[in-house]
């Protein structure tokens, strides 16, 4: 028996249910663990103010390493840069569409909005974003799932929502008006669209079970990305993003820091290859705090740091 631990939102026991699919078709047997974080919990408060994104993982973690479940699965956007002591990732599935959508009530692209159409998203970063690209709109707070995001939409008269395109198709959802947002402009948050799979260290058994799992890949891409956050050392209210792929043979990765009114944004690209991601993740980083990104932004930046 494998158990595998998540949240309980009906997006995250899709995603867990995938990689439960792969398990029983190895002929294991499976049962997923549904786990209410304390973020879960606290719907009514941004996360900035209660901790930041780590409140969505730590009871699952905590289980993790007590032994209560045997695997964890995540959207890896959800995990801090610094993994406890004890868990590694045994797996990350080929990643799903990165980019983030926007859905409208009326038909209606980004830039077509009218001036001080009512735009809803929960990240600091899609609000920088859409700030620095569009100043006139007025971008509103919400927090909650999938579901909850798009009801919103009608229910409290705004123009749009920012989602991520992930979420939707991990869910079946196909909105009447959805426009995917260019990734180069729009760079993703990192990890977005990638699924972690969190083990113990020293779990031999689980690990051979869901390597086969592991999409090298996205793995690449995901660690490339994970060196930018740790080298940052952002918190959840620090509007950043880093955005890796594969593209013939080499990891092309953009990279961003703006303010969160989105007046100031700085950008970065470069080139690396896929055997040494955490060199190009790091290298996009020290750009950036080159450009005076600590400066724009919450950041802490950590000169060394081990996963």
């Amino acid at each position: 028996m494998i158990r595998i631990g998540t949240r309980g939102s009906q997006l995250a026991l899709a995603q867990a249910g995938a990689v439960a699919v792969h398990l029983t078709g190895a002929g294991e047997q499976v049962e997923i663990v549904p786990v209410r974080t304390e973020g879960d919990r606290r719907q009514e408060v941004q996360l900035a103010a209660i901790g930041g994104k780590g409140l969505f993982v730590r009871e699952i973690e905590e289980m993790l390493l007590s032994g209560g479940v045997d695997c964890a699965v995540h959207s890896l956007k959800d995990l801090p840069a610094q993994l406890p002591q004890g868990l590694v990732f045994a797996a990350f599935p080929e990643r799903e569409d990165a980019r983030d959508v926007l859905v409208t009530r009326e038909p209606a692209r980004f830039e077509s909005l009218s001036p001080g159409a009512r735009v809803g998203t929960g990240s600091p970063r899609r609000r920088a974003l859409a700030l620095a690209l569009r100043p006139d709109l007025v971008v509103e707070p919400v927090r909650g799932n999938v579901d909850t995001r798009l009801r919103k939409l009608a229910s409290e008269g705004w123009d749009g929502v920012l989602l991520a395109a992930s979420g939707l198709k991990r869910l079946g959802l196909v909105p009447g008006n959805v426009q995917s947002l260019d990734p180069e402009v729009f760079v993703p948050a990192v990890g977005q669209g990638v699924l972690a799979v969190e083990i113990r260290a020293d779990d031999h058994r689980v690990r051979a079970r869901l390597e086969p799992l592991d999409h090298a890949p996205t793995r690449a891409c995901a660690l490339a990305e994970r060196e930018f956050l740790g080298r940052l050392g952002a918190s959840c209210n620090s509007p950043m993003a880093a955005h890796a792929v594969l593209d013939g043979g080499r990891l092309r990765m953009n990279g961003l820091v703006a303010s969160e009114d989105g007046r100031k944004v700085l950008r970065a690209s470069g080139l690396g290859t896929p055997d040494e991601p955490q060199r190009l993740g790091r290298q996009l980083a020290e750009s950036l705090l080159d450009q005076g990104a600590a400066s724009v932004a919450a950041l802490r930046p950590v000169a060394s740091w081990r996963e």
